[in-house]
């Protein structure tokens, strides 16, 4: 008979061969550790050694996957899209890896006294990728327009502002009707997006216009050509605003369709860095111990990603707290992080992952893998399992970002069957699934949303009862309601004062934890893997979302 120990470990191996993993052993993993300690070594010697002036020239060959729907940044902010559209739009900052604004469009600002007053000074002589002229009237159109109009949390954040007025071409002012602290964070590219007013001249629906594939930013690259299905192609912006840049001449994100193409496509050569997501976690260790490449899992400081499976509150029995309970005692979240995300993952239990500001895990319910349990939830509910061991048939809408999240969805089908919930996996591609997502057409649907540096915006925008439908897959799509989760989440994204904004928050994380609208699986780790040649291609808090005008390729 096996103890607690052994029968855990052989149900972690057992799981892990029906799901095809490959983990490795104790002796290979030593090694490729001492690989990559040697490898990184060689790099920083190299690196102090042979320390080079940027270069001029080159291309840079990435994998962009899934292939995004679009990568007209204002319109679509999924993670492809933002991965390309960042290079070809920008917005008034970036932020550093400790999250201060970096001058990109604005030259600079000032924040009254009271809060509530932001001026930007613009950059003169910027220039759209068609000639003409960037001025506060882009930034107007953008903030006073298109983006509420195509982004729920720009909506949800312009309500705040009295009044946007431009005095002249080169200044922009924000007057707010309460204090935000978190306002300087909208102004980055992916969120922030500016967009060319005189392309939209006579546009009504900036939604679904057609005007939308007219790509023009005032980036340091620009659109080439876009063959679908192979790869997308920017070159070199010669007019760009920051003379000398970008260094480098062209950017081609590869299509690859699947994880072994997209391995080999590194391994080969072909392509010179990979982001999380486009091979198999387990395959990460391996390539960055080839020699000449690094590992790094820095760049999302902003973006601090945290995966989840959505519940639809709105379906029975979706909607009893039991349920819902029931189905995190059901899913075993540490062989998630551990066996599917490769140990590229940390434990979470609320809205707020580990290095986000005011989290307060004290005030967390936990819940432990227990299929009894579960079992016992649900008959307490009536739901008694039938002949086959059925209680209830969901739809399960899996996340398509690759073989893990698919993988992730099968498994969850497998733990959920156990203890009686049988699901359904609905399949489809990335549009049918923001489609999918965004209209509340699923039971149960993975996901994962950017925190973006401050809960005023990352929790705000997943959890008021106001944001929901048909405003992106990280609005409330769960259909949420609780006035005193929105009273607080109101409270505490005007307070300034950092001691009553941490009590604020331990509140909401409290009753968010308790009444799990969301199952959060787990805080996602994101590695980077690239070729030691590639300069400076994580620089700031946005990672691989930054505009690469920095990047430059050493002999």
């Amino acid at each position: 008979m096996m103890n607690d120990k052994n029968a855990s470990s052989h149900h972690e191996r057992r799981q892990t061969m029906r799901l095809g993993l490959l983990p490795r052993t104790g002796a290979m993993a030593r090694r490729v550790f001492r690989q990559l300690v040697f490898t990184a070594g060689a790099a920083l010697l190299a690196s102090a050694v042979f320390a080079q002036a940027p270069r001029s020239g080159g291309t840079l060959n990435l994998i962009v996957n899934p292939e995004p729907p679009g990568i007209n940044l204002g319109n679509s902010k999924l993670g492809p899209s933002s991965f390309v559209g960042s290079k070809i739009y920008e917005g008034l900052i970036s932020l550093s890896p400790k999250l201060e604004p970096i001058p990109r469009l604005a030259q600079s600002w000032t924040i009254s006294p009271d809060g509530k007053v932001y001026t930007f000074k613009l950059r003169p002589g910027v220039k759209w990728h068609d000639g003409k002229p960037f001025t506060s009237a882009d930034v107007l159109f953008s903030f006073k327009q298109y983006l509420p109009a195509t982004f729920a949390r720009t909506k949800l954040i312009m309500e705040q502002t009295a009044s946007i007025e431009a005095p002249d071409d080169l200044t922009v002012v924000f007057t707010l009707k309460n204090p935000y602290p978190a306002f300087m964070y909208i102004f980055e590219a992916t969120g922030g997006t500016i967009m060319p007013k005189h392309v939209y001249e006579g546009v009504t629906d900036y939604r679904t216009t057609s005007v939308n594939n007219t790509i023009v930013g005032t980036g340091p690259f620009k659109l080439a050509e876009w063959r679908r299905g192979a790869f997308i192609k920017l070159v070199k912006n010669p007019d760009y605003w920051d003379k000398g840049k970008p260094h480098l001449d062209n950017l081609f994100f590869h299509i690859v369709p699947d994880a072994v193409g997209r391995s080999i496509a590194f391994e080969s050569g072909k392509v010179d860095a990979i982001r999380a997501g486009d091979v198999e976690n387990f395959e990460i260790a391996r390539l960055a111990a080839a020699p000449g490449v690094s590992l790094t899992k820095a760049g999302w400081e902003f973006l601090q990603p945290v995966g989840f499976l959505n519940m639809n509150l709105r379906n029975k029995p979706i909607d009893d707290l039991r349920f819902r309970q029931a189905i995190a005692h059901a899913i075993d979240r540490q062989f998630i992080i551990k066996n599917l995300f490769s140990t590229f993952g940390e434990t979470v239990n609320g809205p707020f992952p580990g290095g986000y500001a005011f989290r307060d895990t004290s005030v967390e319910t936990k819940y432990s893998y227990d299929p009894a349990r579960a079992k016992a939830l649900l008959d307490e509910m009536g739901l008694k399992p039938g002949p086959d061991g059925t209680r209830v048939t969901l739809r399960l809408l899996p996340l398509p970002y690759g073989e893990t999240w698919q993988r992730l969805a099968e498994f969850t089908r497998e733990r959920l069957g156990a203890v009686g919930i049988k699901t359904t996996i609905v399949a489809t591609d990335v549009p049918g699934w923001a489609s999918r997502i965004s209209s509340g057409d699923f039971d149960l649907a993975y996901n994962f949303v950017y925190l973006l540096g401050d809960p005023a915006i990352g929790v705000n925008q997943t959890y008021l009862s106001t944001n929901q439908l048909n405003r992106g897959s990280a609005a409330n799509v769960d259909g949420y309601v609780n006035q005193e989760v929105d009273a607080l989440l109101i409270k505490a994204e005007r307070e300034t004062n950092k001691t009553e904004r941490a009590k604020l928050y331990s509140q909401i994380q409290k009753i968010l934890s308790r009444d799990l609208p969301i199952l959060w699986t787990h805080q996602m780790v994101m590695p980077t893997v690239y070729r030691t040649k590639v300069n400076n291609l994580i620089s700031t808090g946005l990672g691989m979302n930054e505009n690469f005008a920095d990047v430059w390729i050493g002999k």
